[in-house]
């Protein structure tokens, strides 16, 4: 295997917590940040500014924000689905926003209660004013391996959707595996030819099915720069049934450690995060080497 660059995105803050039943208050989050920020990855998801009645684990956003403050040398970043949200996001002073959407019909409505085209014009939209207010923004397509109304989602569909996305000029277009159905061969296919239409093309994986670690790794061969993953294996989606979590950044940092890719991180410091995490969730977490510990020790 080759020794491409990768750039390691840390979502359990947002994607991770917001599948959690219970919801932690905003100085329990912001303490969760701080931790990963200090184990070296090199950004991360704080936030989801969405409605508080829909998601009420992403409730106090902008508390959360304002209690990480600056983190030198880390981006950033959150979620926003419309206008009102991005303009929470840049008053709170994040570095990125990042949008989200699925491929298919029916799941996109029942995510975000729109059409697959509502959202695009969504998504360029919001990818507009970030480009003039001077921030990243990151684009992700969801079930774009397969989807849990409407089962197999063909490549080139995808595809022709990868390309309105791209033609709106975001910094990074981002395929999510959302109900962890993908295999190797398909993601290297799908990274590949996205990677062809000229962004940085990023992988967001779940182990539903435990191949997310095999799979990120393809996407490496096949171009991508950036990857997902969640601290301790939070997450899901709770819009789609079955859905279980991402893969674990501890995990993931791992096995690219392993293979001689460098990702900056302290790994027996993110190891000790997810330890403090799974106290503070007074719960097994679903990630692995924090159980077994980093090879040598």
């Amino acid at each position: 295997m080759s020794t491409p660059h990768v750039m390691l995105y840390e979502v359990g803050p947002r994607d991770g917590l917001q599948n959690e039943p219970e919801t932690l208050d905003a100085d329990t989050r912001s303490e969760l940040v701080r931790r990963l920020a200090a184990s070296g990855l090199p950004a991360i998801e704080l936030a989801s500014f969405v409605d508080p009645r829909r998601v009420p684990q992403m409730a106090h956003a902008e508390e959360v924000v304002a209690a990480v403050g600056e983190t030198a040398g880390v981006t950033r970043a959150g979620l926003a689905l419309n206008e009102r949200g991005y303009e929470r996001l840049v008053a709170a002073g994040l570095d990125e926003v990042r949008f989200a959407f699925g491929v298919t019909e029916s799941f996109n409505r029942r995510n975000q209660g729109a059409s697959v085209e509502e959202s695009l014009a969504a998504a360029t939209l919001i990818v507009s004013r970030a480009r003039e207010d001077g921030l990243r923004s990151t684009v992700t397509l969801s079930v774009a391996f397969g989807c849990p109304f409407e089962g197999e989602v063909a490549p080139g569909h995808v595809l022709e959707v990868a390309g309105r996305v791209v033609a709106a000029e975001p910094d990074t277009i981002v395929l999510a595996d959302t109900i962890g159905v993908a295999g190797s061969g398909a993601v290297r296919s799908l990274v590949s030819r996205t990677a062809e239409l000229g962004l940085p093309v990023g992988g967001h994986f779940h182990n539903t099915r435990n191949t997310g670690y095999a799979n990120a790794l393809a996407a490496l061969e096949a171009g991508a720069s950036v990857l997902d993953a969640s601290i301790g294996g939070l997450g899901g989606c709770p819009f789609a049934p079955n859905a279980t979590g991402n893969i674990a950044t501890e995990d993931l940092v791992y096995a690219l450690h392993r293979n001689g890719i460098a990702t900056g991180v302290d790994l027996e410091a993110l190891i000790g995060v997810t330890n403090w995490l799974a106290e503070v969730l007074r719960r097994p977490l679903d990630g692995q080497l924090y159980r077994a510990g980093a090879f040598p020790s």
